[in-house]
């Protein structure tokens, strides 16, 4: 397990399905302080702004010292646009130590999908199977992340 991973011990579906990245649910204040002392330096957030939060999670991320990007998937409006907004992301975050998250996990790890396959060339099998163990649990979300990866590679 590494520094990253076991800095953030009861994130709701923690794994790191890429090494350096962090996937899962709402962290807490203190999770993001021990993600930035484990060596972190990035935190994607794909909950929608409106959705409630425990506590202003921009200015606690930035306050550890730590980049904060918003990149909503925002629960019924997910298309094929949004996963490949979330690939570029990570397209750009290749190197960094970040962690990806959402309110569970699922719509985290669905949006890794097309990463995985594309450019740590997992098979379909592989890439859906590495998301459900970061909490995927969206066969619609699923879809959309191969959806993506079939017209990218067409």
């Amino acid at each position: 397990m590494s520094a990253l991973l076991s800095g953030l011990a009861g994130l709701p579906n923690a794994a790191e399905p890429v090494s350096g990245w962090i996937t899962g649910g709402q962290p807490t204040e203190q999770q993001i302080k021990s993600f930035k002392a484990a060596g972190g330096e990035v935190v994607v957030d794909s909950r929608d702004p409106m959705e409630p939060r425990p506590f202003d999670e921009p200015a606690t991320v930035r306050a550890a010292g730590l980049e904060y990007i918003s990149l909503p998937i925002v629960h019924g409006a997910v298309t094929t646009d949004t996963m490949k907004r979330m690939y570029q992301t990570l397209k750009k975050l290749e190197g960094r130590k970040a962690l990806l998250h959402c309110s569970s996990g699922n719509r985290t790890a669905a949006a890794l999908i097309p990463y995985l396959m594309i450019d740590e060339k997992m098979d379909e099998e592989t890439a859906v199977e590495t998301a459900m163990k970061g909490g995927l649990r969206s066969a619609e979300l699923m879809e959309l992340a191969l959806e993506y990866v079939r017209k990218s590679s067409s």
